[in-house]
């Protein structure tokens, strides 16, 4: 059984039907992506899973239990915590209280120790900036930041929303070389990156949407090797 499963997914902003019946899957231990042009529907895609938007129809399914109409904070205590696109880091609150946030929906206190250590190791720059304010951090630092509350939550799959976006190349890779190292360590995730190079060759198996609907889905290495996806989105072959 996958551990995430969506079937015939459908979103609709008022009058503009921005998912058109999406399905994926996302098996334990791997590294999902989904790729396409802005407004494709990604990002919506992933705040229907996570309870932030309610899907118009369509079943979401996340260890064998359906999240549809569950509420963003019970989603979280089930294992599953997006990364959102922007960051959505509290600005006037020190790096030290940002990673304490993570800890919100969780019980076990005694483990939340671990689970913030894990970011910090992770993100060493991090450790050096715990009593600075958030703000003051630069974007790649916030990215950091963002992903290590996210980690001490301690998900079980990880949705991250445009992780690259706005960060320098260098700052990219290292964001996706901790992307790797987090799977590694047992997280699952689901990626959704404007850099769909990066993206494709970091991941596992990916899909393409395009204006709200999956037009292409395959093992993420050979959709990087596809024609039709090097000349819409790896800029190959114009």
């Amino acid at each position: 059984m996958p551990l995430l499963s969506v079937t015939g997914l459908n979103v609709s902003y008022g009058a503009i039907h921005a998912l058109r019946g999406v399905s994926l899957q996302v098996e334990q231990g791997q590294i999902v992506t989904l790729i396409g042009a802005n407004g494709a529907g990604k990002s919506t895609t992933l705040r229907a899973i996570s309870g932030i938007l309610r899907p118009t129809d369509g079943t979401i399914d996340f260890d064998g239990k359906s999240l549809v109409r569950q509420p963003p904070h019970l989603i979280v205590r089930r294992g599953l915590v997006q990364v959102p696109e922007g960051r959505g880091i509290f600005a006037n609150l020190t790096v030290a209280e940002n990673l304490s946030l993570g800890a919100y929906c969780r019980n076990d206190h005694e483990n939340v120790r671990a689970s913030r250590e894990r970011g910090l190791e992770l993100f060493p720059r991090l450790r050096e900036r715990l009593q600075q304010n958030a703000g003051t951090l630069s974007g790649g630092e916030q990215q950091m930041l963002a992903i290590a509350r996210a980690l001490v939550a301690r998900p079980r799959l990880l949705l991250l929303d445009e992780p690259s976006l706005g960060l320098a190349p260098q700052i990219t890779q290292t964001i996706f070389q901790v992307i790797r190292d987090i799977r590694s360590q047992g997280t699952t995730i689901l990626l959704v990156e404007q850099n769909a190079r990066m993206a494709l060759r970091v991941a596992d198996y990916a899909y393409v949407l395009e204006t709200g609907k999956v037009a292409m889905s395959g093992p993420a290495a050979e959709l990087a090797n596809s024609d039709e996806v090097r000349k819409a989105y790896l800029g190959v072959g114009h």
